[in-house]
């Protein structure tokens, strides 16, 4: 058995500035996709980082299965099976962190769907210059497949030095009364470039050990640069077009880089001409993540 991605959704209109409401958008636009209703859903598993006003309680998830209308209330309504949710914040990394709790489930058979939400928004809920992540949601409902498609097995490598590259806070020594719409961002000029160094090693050992022939292979990465995937296809000798390149944005797509470059890529046909896909997450820590993907 394995894990499938059995549809995608994604909102990116830039005139929704909260980051619950571009969650649910997407979540409503996959459900709508796979034809699957919102009582079906028995996980929700929320990766966005950057949300509205700073938000820490309650989680993300319980806000977004309230928005979606996903079993909110089985006590009221026991004609609803329960459904467990949660936030999980891995960066850039979390989709695919996400995926492999969601693969626990499904394959002990303790879901038959997951849903997989991301969004990221400027605490303010306002257009700020200079702040990088693109306003913007995705999600990925996941099912359980009889045969060999899906997911492979996940990889995760860090840079073991300590380095984190990026930070994000409440930096509450200057916030003033400002706090619930403020952020601190730090990013260290060599960060890009020592990210694309650890996502080339960790993408290399992984196809190594799984025997991948690149030249068969699309490859869906983060996207913390325009060019990041080009740049790692380029190293790993792999054709340029061979990289999917998320549009329609301004900004990092961050914890939704992932998905929504899949679903591009399905929309464009892309994905129909390749034998599998190669994931590789990447972000602050260093962190990154790589996963292939037989559809």
């Amino acid at each position: 058995m394995g894990t499938i991605i059995r549809a995608t959704g994604i909102s990116t209109d830039p005139s929704v500035k909260s980051s619950i409401t571009h969650a649910a958008i997407a979540a409503k636009s996959c459900l709508a996709s796979a034809e699957v209703s919102a009582e079906q859903i028995d996980l929700l598993i929320n990766v966005g980082v950057y949300r509205d006003s700073n938000m820490v309680e309650p989680s993300m998830a319980a806000l977004v299965q309230k928005e979606v209308g996903i079993n909110p209330d089985y006590v009221l309504h026991p004609a609803h099976k329960p459904t467990l949710s949660f936030d999980l914040m891995n960066g850039a990394c979390g989709l695919l962190s996400a995926v492999q709790v969601a693969s626990s489930f499904l394959l002990t058979g303790k879901a038959e769907h997951v849903l997989i939400v991301s969004s990221d928004s400027h605490p303010s809920m306002e257009h700020v210059p200079g702040f990088p992540y693109a306003p913007l949601g995705a999600a990925m409902l996941l099912g359980r497949s009889p045969t060999e498609r899906g997911f492979g097995p996940l990889r995760p490598r860090d840079g073991a030095d300590g380095y984190a590259g990026v930070e994000g806070f409440l930096d509450v020594t200057t916030m003033g009364t400002s706090g619930r719409g403020t952020l601190t961002l730090r990013t260290d000029p060599d960060y890009r470039a020592r990210l694309l160094d650890l996502a080339v090693d960790a993408a290399k050992e992984y196809v190594d050990a799984a025997k991948l022939d690149l030249q068969r292979t699309l490859l869906v990465t983060s996207q913390p640069t325009p060019d990041f995937g080009a740049e790692i296809a380029h190293r790993l000798q792999m054709r340029a077009s061979s990289a999917v390149a998320v549009r329609g944005v301004e900004g990092d797509p961050h914890t939704s880089a992932l998905t929504l470059a899949y679903h591009q890529a399905v929309k464009d046909g892309e994905v129909s001409k390749y034998d599998q896909i190669l994931f590789i997450a990447a972000g602050a820590g260093l962190t990154t993540v790589c996963a292939s993907y037989r559809a």
